[in-house]
Protein backbone atom coordinates (compact mmCIF):
# COMPACT_ATOMS: atom_id res chain seq x y z
CA UNK A 1 0.00 0.00 0.00
CA UNK A 2 2.56 2.44 1.41
CA UNK A 3 5.95 2.11 -1.34
CA UNK A 4 7.44 4.66 0.95
CA UNK A 5 7.21 8.04 2.99
CA UNK A 6 9.35 10.89 2.75
CA UNK A 7 9.15 13.62 5.41
CA UNK A 8 10.92 14.67 8.96
CA UNK A 9 12.04 12.98 11.49
CA UNK A 10 10.06 14.29 14.62
CA UNK A 11 11.22 11.11 16.62
CA UNK A 12 13.74 8.46 16.67
CA UNK A 13 14.62 5.38 18.78
CA UNK A 14 16.66 2.39 17.59
CA UNK A 15 13.50 0.49 17.33
CA UNK A 16 11.42 3.11 15.97
CA UNK A 17 10.75 6.40 14.25
CA UNK A 18 8.39 9.10 13.95
CA UNK A 19 8.01 10.86 10.18
CA UNK A 20 5.88 13.73 9.90
CA UNK A 21 4.28 13.27 5.91
CA UNK A 22 2.26 16.61 4.91
CA UNK A 23 1.18 17.32 8.67
CA UNK A 24 0.18 13.08 9.71
CA UNK A 25 3.12 11.67 11.79
CA UNK A 26 3.45 7.62 11.15
CA UNK A 27 5.19 5.40 13.36
CA UNK A 28 7.47 3.41 11.66
CA UNK A 29 9.31 0.01 13.32
CA UNK A 30 12.95 0.46 12.00
CA UNK A 31 15.68 -2.59 12.68
CA UNK A 32 19.07 -1.46 13.77
CA UNK A 33 20.81 -0.66 10.59
CA UNK A 34 18.19 1.96 9.56
CA UNK A 35 18.74 3.78 12.65
CA UNK A 36 22.40 3.63 11.71
CA UNK A 37 21.74 4.79 8.22
CA UNK A 38 19.40 7.83 9.49
CA UNK A 39 21.81 9.41 12.10
CA UNK A 40 22.43 13.18 11.23
CA UNK A 41 19.23 13.26 9.38
CA UNK A 42 15.76 15.37 10.09
CA UNK A 43 14.58 14.16 6.45
CA UNK A 44 14.66 10.92 5.09
CA UNK A 45 12.86 9.03 2.75
CA UNK A 46 11.83 5.32 4.12
CA UNK A 47 10.78 2.33 2.28
CA UNK A 48 8.23 1.11 4.04
CA UNK A 49 5.71 -2.29 4.21
CA UNK A 50 2.51 -2.32 6.09
CA UNK A 51 1.26 -5.24 8.32
CA UNK A 52 -1.86 -5.93 8.09
CA UNK A 53 -4.00 -7.90 10.87
CA UNK A 54 -7.12 -7.69 13.47
CA UNK A 55 -6.15 -5.18 15.55
CA UNK A 56 -3.32 -3.14 14.02
CA UNK A 57 -1.97 -2.27 10.92
CA UNK A 58 1.89 -1.51 11.64
CA UNK A 59 4.26 0.07 9.48
CA UNK A 60 7.67 -1.10 8.98
CA UNK A 61 10.31 1.12 7.33
CA UNK A 62 13.87 0.33 5.63
CA UNK A 63 16.74 3.41 4.68
CA UNK A 64 17.46 0.75 1.45
CA UNK A 65 15.18 -1.08 -0.90
CA UNK A 66 17.58 -4.03 -0.19
CA UNK A 67 16.74 -4.20 3.26
CA UNK A 68 13.10 -4.02 2.55
CA UNK A 69 13.37 -6.57 0.19
CA UNK A 70 15.14 -8.58 2.92
CA UNK A 71 12.34 -8.09 5.29
CA UNK A 72 9.85 -9.35 2.93
CA UNK A 73 11.27 -12.38 1.98
CA UNK A 74 11.89 -13.25 6.01
CA UNK A 75 8.29 -12.94 6.96
CA UNK A 76 7.40 -14.97 3.84
CA UNK A 77 8.88 -17.82 5.44
CA UNK A 78 6.54 -20.33 7.62
CA UNK A 79 7.07 -19.33 11.41
CA UNK A 80 8.75 -15.80 10.84
CA UNK A 81 7.33 -12.94 11.62
CA UNK A 82 7.67 -9.10 11.17
CA UNK A 83 8.76 -8.58 14.73
CA UNK A 84 11.04 -11.67 13.92
CA UNK A 85 12.49 -10.40 10.83
CA UNK A 86 13.18 -6.68 12.58
CA UNK A 87 15.22 -8.42 15.29
CA UNK A 88 17.21 -10.83 12.41
CA UNK A 89 17.85 -7.31 10.56
CA UNK A 90 18.99 -5.78 13.80
CA UNK A 91 21.38 -8.21 14.69
CA UNK A 92 22.58 -9.08 11.23
CA UNK A 93 23.23 -6.61 8.00
CA UNK A 94 21.65 -8.00 4.78
CA UNK A 95 24.58 -9.50 3.43
CA UNK A 96 25.26 -11.32 6.83
CA UNK A 97 21.78 -13.28 6.30
CA UNK A 98 22.11 -13.49 2.72
CA UNK A 99 26.00 -15.22 3.18
CA UNK A 100 24.22 -17.62 6.03
CA UNK A 101 21.46 -18.42 4.17
CA UNK A 102 23.03 -19.46 0.78
CA UNK A 103 26.22 -21.41 2.91
CA UNK A 104 23.22 -22.52 5.01
CA UNK A 105 24.64 -21.94 8.47
CA UNK A 106 21.61 -22.08 10.55
CA UNK A 107 23.65 -22.05 13.37
CA UNK A 108 24.28 -18.16 12.84
CA UNK A 109 20.73 -17.46 12.07
CA UNK A 110 20.27 -19.63 15.56
CA UNK A 111 22.33 -16.99 17.50
CA UNK A 112 18.76 -14.34 16.91
CA UNK A 113 16.66 -14.67 19.85
CA UNK A 114 13.68 -16.76 18.78
CA UNK A 115 14.90 -18.73 15.99
CA UNK A 116 15.62 -22.13 16.97
CA UNK A 117 17.23 -24.88 14.86
CA UNK A 118 13.70 -26.17 12.96
CA UNK A 119 13.29 -21.86 11.73
CA UNK A 120 16.83 -21.68 10.83
CA UNK A 121 16.37 -24.66 8.88
CA UNK A 122 12.72 -23.35 7.12
CA UNK A 123 14.65 -19.85 6.23
CA UNK A 124 17.39 -21.78 4.21
CA UNK A 125 14.99 -24.27 2.82
CA UNK A 126 12.57 -21.06 1.73
CA UNK A 127 14.91 -18.60 0.83
CA UNK A 128 17.84 -19.84 -0.21
CA UNK A 129 17.34 -20.93 -4.34
CA UNK A 130 15.94 -17.25 -4.45
CA UNK A 131 19.24 -15.36 -2.98
CA UNK A 132 21.50 -17.24 -5.01
CA UNK A 133 20.44 -15.95 -8.30
CA UNK A 134 21.11 -12.23 -6.82
CA UNK A 135 24.95 -10.51 -6.34
CA UNK A 136 25.61 -10.12 -3.11
CA UNK A 137 25.28 -6.22 -2.29
CA UNK A 138 28.78 -5.33 -0.52
CA UNK A 139 31.03 -5.43 2.99
CA UNK A 140 29.16 -5.59 5.98
CA UNK A 141 29.27 -3.04 9.19
CA UNK A 142 31.06 -4.41 12.15
CA UNK A 143 30.24 -3.40 15.87
CA UNK A 144 32.50 -0.79 17.39
CA UNK A 145 30.91 0.95 21.96
CA UNK A 146 30.05 3.86 25.81
CA UNK A 147 27.89 5.61 28.96
CA UNK A 148 24.80 6.31 30.82
CA UNK A 149 22.79 7.83 28.43
CA UNK A 150 23.89 5.41 25.93
CA UNK A 151 22.77 2.75 28.09
CA UNK A 152 19.42 4.18 28.68
CA UNK A 153 18.56 3.92 24.85
CA UNK A 154 19.78 0.45 24.44
CA UNK A 155 17.91 -1.08 27.08
CA UNK A 156 14.78 1.21 26.05
CA UNK A 157 15.18 -0.22 22.38
CA UNK A 158 15.92 -4.45 23.62
CA UNK A 159 12.63 -4.08 25.91
CA UNK A 160 10.71 -2.59 23.05
CA UNK A 161 11.68 -5.55 21.27
CA UNK A 162 10.04 -8.14 23.39
CA UNK A 163 13.39 -9.19 26.03
CA UNK A 164 13.19 -9.36 29.82
CA UNK A 165 14.40 -6.17 31.77
CA UNK A 166 16.28 -8.74 33.80
CA UNK A 167 18.31 -10.71 31.28
CA UNK A 168 18.80 -6.94 29.31
CA UNK A 169 20.41 -5.32 32.04
CA UNK A 170 22.78 -8.37 32.55
CA UNK A 171 23.48 -8.32 29.03
CA UNK A 172 24.19 -4.70 29.23
CA UNK A 173 26.25 -4.75 31.98
CA UNK A 174 28.30 -7.97 30.75
CA UNK A 175 29.00 -6.07 27.34
CA UNK A 176 30.05 -2.60 28.86
CA UNK A 177 32.59 -4.47 31.02
CA UNK A 178 34.13 -6.56 28.52
CA UNK A 179 34.01 -3.24 25.76
CA UNK A 180 34.23 -0.45 27.86
CA UNK A 181 35.04 1.60 25.02
CA UNK A 182 31.79 1.40 23.12
CA UNK A 183 30.01 4.72 22.23
CA UNK A 184 26.92 4.02 20.22
CA UNK A 185 24.07 2.61 20.93
CA UNK A 186 23.32 0.76 17.75
CA UNK A 187 26.92 -0.99 18.36
CA UNK A 188 25.88 -1.85 22.06
CA UNK A 189 22.53 -2.77 20.61
CA UNK A 190 24.53 -5.67 18.35
CA UNK A 191 26.28 -6.34 21.47
CA UNK A 192 23.51 -7.10 23.80
CA UNK A 193 21.76 -8.62 21.30
CA UNK A 194 24.63 -11.70 20.58
CA UNK A 195 25.19 -11.81 24.64
CA UNK A 196 21.50 -12.79 24.68
CA UNK A 197 21.52 -15.17 21.71
CA UNK A 198 23.95 -16.96 24.21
Amino acid sequence: MYAYLKGEITHRSPASIVLEVSGIGYQVHIPLSTFTAIQGQDRTTIYTHLIVKEDAHTLFGFATQTEKYMFVQLISVTGVGATTAQLILSSMTVDEVRASIIAEQAHVLQRVKGIGAKTAKQIILDLKSKLTKEAPDGPSLLPSPEDGVVREEALSALLSLGFNRIAVQKALNAVLRDNPGVSKVEDLIKLALKALAV
